[in-house]
């Protein structure tokens, strides 16, 4: 049965009347690796889960982790909770595991240079951290693979160029090679260690060949990635190289290929684009899979499946990238580079169908294939992943998939590192929570901040400042699972698309039009204002800030309008020059009189970071608030749904004592950001509540920059009072 993205065979079989449970993919939990470090340790120091593999139990994960010299090990006995376990210290720089019982075969680079590399193999017990043999590679090692027999190792010594001299260009010298070294009952047999030369096969610098990935199949071969070299190897069991060829190259149509202009433009082309492979799977003893990294010459944006003469027996081509843009994980900061950038692959049978998985290290999604029949494989789901997925293990025994997400933004403030599981069960699937599947022209979207609920089932939202020279107004139809983007109408001025904005609130005029909210930002000359526009999405009127305001205005503007008996109240997200710690204002204007006037709300004092307001949404007698911390993962707190009176809402004129409102908790929003299995979002920033009481949120995934691109988009029901 054919199965699409969007439409599970679950939906159109109730639709028929012949409901069936179907299998799926669904995150059940997330694991931050700092917590595998010891007591007293820091933990504010980057920690970053890399290549990933598991026991034979299938109970115990083990994962490299290059910035802190370890291997990290993960109790999965109960998968929904994982558990640390530790970290095992490594006087290296660990570069791929491969686990056989509970023997842990890591990689480990001690190159004290580029041109003098070199590297060891280490057998771990992975139980008690103790190092059992190692063997000296004679090179830097990148990627460790296991033949599926427990017979022997290959290692792919890259011995890796310096990015820094020649702009990387190569060759440079030493030449990379793969290792293959026995194994006697499980141990290690250094003296079996044989030295594969790849030298002279490449048409790009052929005396400098760099490997990059190795996989073995059932027969023994090994198939080696030279992803610089855009090249392919299969070395057969006796070691002779069976066959090799080059990675080739693609024509790309339909993408944005132009960077730094903040615009989702999918009008481009790049002819000729160099597939460069990083990871390689084999799939069955005569085909392999490849992720189409590229380096600094390439980047296909998608993968293939070759035989392993060489024939392309499949090309995705741009069609994996498409998918990724329909459901807001565009990261449109790498357009003029690689795109999604798929970098790893991996496959397995689960209830005895062939599954490829393909991860975006850009666009942090992975990617589910049925791969039946190769030739044609079918995108079955694409599941939400941490940030920078780099490596993945299948664990069909238990229905388990894993992934390794190496990217740990502690330095920015952002999300920590995290690996990240997902049952195969009878289910639905729970993402994406928001697409623009069905739309006649491909639409790019991210980045969602106000909203305003119409009618029975359409809510209206904006994206933010991310996309500058292309700001926009979202229908979305909420009667949908998941919920649909149906339209997208370009905010412009003149005729031409409106620039110095940054969209965060967006309300109904009464008129078939729309009030939306800017959050300025005077030092890029983005001016604090409301604009009123039709249903074109044109500009009919632009209100600055009063003097009172702009005399005490800071960065933290406004972030939602709502409209209530003919007056626009905007929420300010942080305090301005005037306004007493913890406390911002809620502002009042009314076009037709042109008065203005505000109140004071008491947040929540943080205890790290900054809590301030991100939504104002009127409903019945009270305006609902969103007040949130800036705070990922496990560090987030305050992350909820507040409502005042409406009784209170009594402005007084600015420049003088404000009247302090008095707040009422709703719902604690955390509950629902953990929901999906995945770590705490940051950015709730929309909320739209219907006549009824049915309240919808989402949450801002900033346009997939330092993001995993994540949209939450849910309905928590209808609003009660309390917590």
């Amino acid at each position: 049965m054919h199965r699409t993205l969007l439409t599970s065979a679950l939906a159109l079989a109730a639709a028929t009347g012949a409901a069936q449970a179907e299998m799926v993919f669904n995150r059940i939990a997330s694991f931050p690796v700092i917590k595998n470090m010891a007591e007293g340790e820091d933990t504010a120091r980057e920690s970053s889960p890399e290549i990933i593999d598991v026991t034979a139990d299938g109970m115990t994960l083990v994962y490299t982790d290059s910035p802190l010299g370890v291997l990290g090990r993960v109790d999965i006995t109960d998968p929904a909770a994982p558990k640390p376990l530790g970290n095992i210290a490594l006087d290296g720089e660990p570069t791929s595991v491969a686990v056989i019982g509970t023997t842990a075969f890591t990689g480990i680079n001690t190159s004290e240079s580029y041109v003098a590399p070199s590297g060891r193999l280490a057998a771990i017990d992975v139980t008690s951290g103790e190092e059992l043999a190692s063997c000296d590679l004679g090179g830097q090692p990148d990627s460790v693979a296991k033949a599926p027999d427990g017979s022997f190792i290959a290692v792919a010594i890259e011995n890796e160029r310096d990015e820094d001299l020649n702009d990387g260009v190569i060759p440079q010298m030493p030449a990379g090679f793969v290792v293959k070294i026995a194994l006697t009952d499980g141990a290690l047999d250094c003296d079996s260690l044989q030295q594969i030369e790849l030298t002279g096969l490449a048409d790009v610098a052929g005396d400098d060949p760099e490997p990059e990935f190795v996989d073995i199949n059932a027969l023994g071969e090994i198939v080696v990635t030279m992803q610089e070299n855009n090249h392919i190897a299969v070395i057969g069991a006796d070691n002779s190289v069976t066959s090799h060829f080059s990675a080739g190259a693609v024509d790309l149509e339909g993408i944005d290929a132009t960077d730094e202009r903040g615009a989702l433009l999918f009008t481009e082309s790049q002819q000729g684009r160099k597939r460069e492979p990083d990871a390689v799977k084999w799939i069955d003893d005569q085909h392999f899979a490849t992720a189409n990294e590229g380096d600094y010459e390439g980047g296909s944006r998608g993968w293939t499946i070759f035989n392993k003469t060489g024939e392309v027996v499949y090309e995705s081509g741009t069609r994996f990238e498409r998918e990724l843009i329909k459901i807001g994980h565009y990261p449109d900061k790498r357009s003029d580079a690689k795109g999604v950038e798929p970098e790893s692959v991996t496959f397995a049978e689960f209830g005895g169908t062939p599954m490829i998985f393909v991860g975006s290290e850009r666009g942090s999604v992975v990617g589910v294939y049925d791969a039946t029949d190769p030739a044609n494989p079918v995108l079955t789901q694409l599941l939400p992943s941490g940030i920078g997925p780099e490596g993945y293990v299948t664990i069909p025994s238990r229905n388990l998939l894993v992934s390794a997400n190496e990217s740990d933004l502690i330095e920015d403030g952002g999300a920590r590192a995290h690996v990240m599981l997902y049952e195969y069960a009878e289910g639905e699937a729970s993402y994406p929570q928001l697409t623009s599947e069905g739309m006649a022209n491909l639409t790019g979207w991210g980045a969602i901040s106000g909203m305003v609920a119409e009618g029975e089932s359409t809510v209206w939202a904006v994206s933010d400042s991310f996309y500058g020279y292309q700001p926009r107004i979202f229908k979305i139809d909420v009667s949908s699972k998941p919920a649909r983007i149906v339209e997208a109408i370009d905010i412009s001025r003149a005729g031409y698309p409106a620039q110095k904005l940054d969209l965060e609130g967006i309300t109904l005029d009464g008129e078939g039009g729309f009030w939306l909210a800017s959050e300025g930002r005077t030092d890029r000359v983005i001016p604090h204002a409301l604009y009123h526009v039709n249903a074109e999405g044109e500009i009919e009127e632009e209100v600055g800030l009063p003097a009172e305001l702009m005399a005490v205005e800071k960065r933290f503007g406004f972030e939602g309008i709502t409209l209530v008996d003919g007056t626009l109240w905007m929420a300010v997200q942080r305090e301005w020059a005037d306004d007493p710690k913890n406390t911002v204002k809620l502002v009042a204007y009314t076009p037709e009189s042109g008065e203005w006037g505000a109140v004071r709300y008491t947040k929540e004092e943080p205890a790290t970071g900054w809590v301030g307001l991100s939504e104002i949404t009127a409903h019945g007698d009270h305006v609902y608030l969103v007040e949130r911390d800036n705070q990922h993962d496990d560090r987030a707190v305050t992350k909820k749904i507040t409502r005042v009176a409406l009784t209170e809402m009594q402005p007084a004129p600015l420049g003088g004592d404000l009247p302090m409102v008095t707040k009422e908790d709703v719902r604690d929003l955390l509950p629902d950001l953990k929901a999906g299995g995945g770590y705490v979002l940051d950015k709730v920033e929309g909320l739209a509540i219907f006549s009824d009481g049915t309240a919808w949120v989402s949450t801002d995934n900033d346009g997939v920059d330092d993001h995993s691109g994540e949209t939450m988009f849910f309905s928590v029901g209808q609003l009660g009072t309390g917590y």
